[in-house]
């Protein structure tokens, strides 16, 4: 087992990654998967940082009721990341790891309140730091919080967990013949509008040179390889 490409990644989970399949809630399975996944990523070791989402509940950006106002359903959608991020810390302890929930919104009850030195502190004490609640503000994406808390506690990756092994010319469900790039420019994915990542954190990403690897978690290591710098998905950096 080779070391670490990256010694501080944050890893990007959407809320989908902890239900079932086709389905909403949170699935025990999945969930626990997940959690040897980040015990072995720990163990390499490096230092890590966790961003979940909430969609596996609900999407504050798809919630379509007119007399709920837009701000609400974003702050719906922020608690809905702090049940998964209490569900995932449970199970990572589970198996034997330290880990502390931050929260940019304040629930004392269950989590620490996000605070940037707080986050490094830890990390350095090598507990996996779950981050929920987003960025504590509405209209903003759990991939805008993981570009934006990537930079402030000084990861040198963010790895984005998704269905799919990477960046592609076109959509590889529709069309057998897309390409997979192996590496890309932030320059390059904006000129063939290559939507990894929603425009705000691609154009923090960027700003920052903060270099993002997409890969499919579904792939059972390809986590820890894409940590380590294995041509198991896209990166994209400056």
């Amino acid at each position: 087992m080779g070391k670490a490409k990256f010694r501080r990644p944050l890893l990007k989970l959407s809320g989908e990654a902890f239900s079932p399949s086709g389905s909403m809630g949170i699935d025990g399975e999945r969930m626990l998967a997940i959690a040897r996944t980040i015990k072995s990523v720990i163990e390499i070791p490096v230092e890590l940082a966790v961003v979940v989402g909430g969609g596996n509940f609900i999407r504050g950006a798809q919630l379509n009721i007119p007399s709920i106002q837009k701000a609400s359903a974003d702050y719906m959608g922020m608690l809905a990341t702090v049940m998964n991020a209490v569900a995932l810390q449970d199970t990572c302890e589970s198996i034997g790891l330290e880990t502390r929930v931050l929260s940019s919104l304040d629930v004392p009850r269950v989590a620490e309140r996000w605070v940037r030195r707080r986050a490094i502190r830890h990390m350095e004490k090598h507990r996996v730091v779950i981050i929920a609640a987003g960025t504590g503000n509405p209209h903003f994406t759990t991939d805008t919080a993981a570009a934006q808390r990537a930079i402030e506690i000084g990861c040198d990756v963010i790895v984005k967990a998704t269905k799919v092994d990477g960046v592609y010319d076109s959509d590889p469900k529709t069309n057998k013949n897309a390409k997979r790039f192996q590496k890309l420019t932030y320059q390059e994915a904006l000129e063939k509008n290559l939507r990894f990542m929603d425009q705000t954190a691609i154009a923090l990403c960027r700003e920052h040179k903060m270099p993002v690897f997409v890969t499919d978690m579904n792939v059972p290591g390809n986590i820890e390889r894409a940590i380590r710098g294995e041509d198991v998905g896209t990166l994209i950096e400056s």
